[in-house]
């Protein structure tokens, strides 16, 4: 695997593109840096020093912890993310977005521009919501977070979180062109991932001042391996159905008769269910965090991590999500005839609606292995905590996404080696990495 590394910088043009996509993701974190003016900043850390198991508290994550400092980049790229979501659902009930998605790179040029503008659309609303939500905040000493608060503050926080969202969307398109690929993906990566010196050096000082045993660090140890090892198993298992495409003969040629097969994914829904889950379930906690009405702080409190209602909720709609996106990015019926369109066919299975039909049945008890699997690694961080006692945070869609883009962040850089006659990162034909796409 050294060796491997090691090539990475005797091709010049992968050297110039990680070494792009490295500066690139420097100037997002000194953004994360730079706060917004007239915001009152130890009074803000101790508003998000509670705002665990709250909608604060999830984008918080995915901005890097941009949001808790109230940076430029406060909003990070969930904006793009949810435009891009509902881009993506509105695709299957309006016709116009559908006949994009089927004109090839023209289409998608146009969909991603429709995503821009979605994009600000949504920080301008999720920028005011802020800054107005900012201005009837205080911090638990009674200190206002918000120093001059006003439609000054209001507008000047408006455009300054647009602007960063859309400077950080721009920065995600650059890696993807210039860089090494995953823009988007590698942004949130690096937010997650710059949080993991902290987790290791809370865990040293626990370990040192004797609040937890050796024993018990080097057990956690043990299992975060074999939890990430099965998620880069699962993330890359397949199913693939066998395919046979029937010989045809154009003039004096005979074409076609090859077999192939058509992969499908165990885990075709991705993060997608873990974080509208979070989403639904921590909003009457979000809520009830701005408006004290006791019932709504009794349901906050029966809803909150750790306890039997969330965890089950939170499985719950885990389960329902994956088989919901499922069904909405993958069509078994275009599916089924664009096979039969390239004389295409299943062994034993007839083509047209059967064909489907058989698709859809092998889809659908993937998805039930599928949604089991995320449903353990996110409630894996809760047992780890109340049984274990674990001084860190292991596991969750954080995981899921830092694992899965370092997949496909390796398997980007070894087809750039191996193009170029280079060995990958592991010898041998097993070792290849292989994308999740």
């Amino acid at each position: 695997m050294i060796g491997g590394l090691t090539n990475i910088f005797r091709i010049p043009e992968l050297k110039r593109r990680v070494l792009f996509t490295l500066a690139m993701l420097i100037v997002y974190r000194v953004g994360v840096q730079v706060p917004v003016p007239g915001i009152d900043s130890a009074a803000l850390a101790a508003i998000f020093a509670t705002a665990r198991g709250t909608l604060l508290g999830l984008v918080d994550m995915f901005s890097g912890g941009a949001l808790e400092r109230l940076s430029v980049f406060a909003l990070g790229i969930m904006p793009y993310i949810s435009a891009s979501i509902i881009l993506q659902l509105l695709t299957v009930v309006v016709p116009h977005l559908e006949q994009l998605k089927k004109e090839g790179e023209a289409g998608r040029k146009k969909i991603t521009q429709y995503t821009r503008y979605g994009t600000v659309v949504l920080s301008l609303i999720q920028g005011f919501g802020i800054a107005v939500g900012l201005e009837t905040m205080t911090a638990p000493g009674g200190a206002a977070v918000v120093m001059y608060p006003g439609w000054g503050f209001r507008l000047l926080t408006v455009i300054t979180l647009t602007a960063g969202t859309a400077f950080i969307m721009w920065l995600g398109e650059q890696i993807t062109e210039r860089g090494i690929g995953n823009g988007i993906s590698l942004i949130i990566f690096t937010g997650i991932v710059c949080r993991l010196p902290v987790a290791m050096g809370q865990t040293f000082t626990l370990m040192s001042t004797g609040e937890i045993g050796i024993f018990l660090v080097l057990f956690l140890l043990v299992l975060m391996v074999a939890v990430v090892a099965a998620i880069i198993f699962v993330e890359q298992a397949q199913r693939r159905i066998p395919v046979q495409y029937a010989k045809r003969i154009i003039g004096r040629r005979l074409y076609g008769g090859q077999s192939t097969h058509l992969p499908l994914k165990i885990n075709s829904a991705g993060v997608i269910p873990p974080i509208f889950a979070s989403s639904i379930i921590m909003f009457p906690a979000t809520i009830a965090s701005f408006i004290k009405v006791p019932w709504m702080q009794t349901i906050a409190d029966a809803i909150r991590p750790g306890h039997a209602v969330y965890e089950l909720l939170y499985v719950g709609f885990i389960f329902f999500f994956c088989y919901f996106y499922t069904a909405v990015t993958f069509n078994p019926t275009d599916v089924a005839d664009n096979m039969k369109k390239a004389g295409g066919f299943i062994p034993g299975i007839r083509p047209g609606r059967s064909t489907s039909e058989y698709i859809d049945r092998v889809l659908s008890r993937i998805t039930l292995g599928g949604a089991v699997y995320v449903s353990a690694v996110c409630v894996l961080p809760s047992i780890l905590i109340t049984q274990f006692h674990a001084p860190f945070y292991f596991g969750g869609t954080a995981l899921l996404i830092v694992v899965g883009v370092a997949i496909d962040t390796v398997a980007q850089i070894e087809s750039h080696m191996l193009a170029r006659h280079y060995e990958g990162f592991l010898k041998g034909g097993a070792g290849r990495i292989k994308g999740r796409m």
